[in-house]
């Protein structure tokens, strides 16, 4: 049975609850280290998939996509937002173009 994007989130939530300490999960310590600290760790994984995607190999650009979604996972669960509500954004994008979609957004 292939792992999911679900089965990620359960994992993160898990040791995220579980009574382990920092010592033995890399979950928990981002999460013990705060949002800041997590979003930080997610902006270099994002930096990190971008340099792979333009400049290394496809195995390299596959494990740094892995690291960038578990980040953005870990971040997810660390302010209280479950995939499913990412996913209902998304499905809420579908019924229009891309660009009609981005057009329609508030600007900051």
């Amino acid at each position: 049975m292939p792992f999911t994007l679900h089965d990620l989130e359960q994992r993160v939530k898990e040791r995220a609850s579980a009574s382990a300490g920092a010592e033995v999960s890399y979950t928990r310590k981002l999460l013990d280290r705060g949002i800041a600290h997590c979003a930080k760790k997610l902006g270099e994984e994002a930096i990190e998939t971008v340099l792979a995607a333009v400049g290394e190999d496809r195995e390299r650009l596959i494990a740094e996509a892995a690291d960038l979604v578990y980040h953005l996972v870990v971040v997810l669960q660390a302010r209280g937002v479950a995939l499913a509500e990412v996913e209902a954004a998304l499905a809420a994008r579908t019924g229009q173009s891309g660009l009609e979609e981005k057009a329609s957004r508030k600007q900051v």
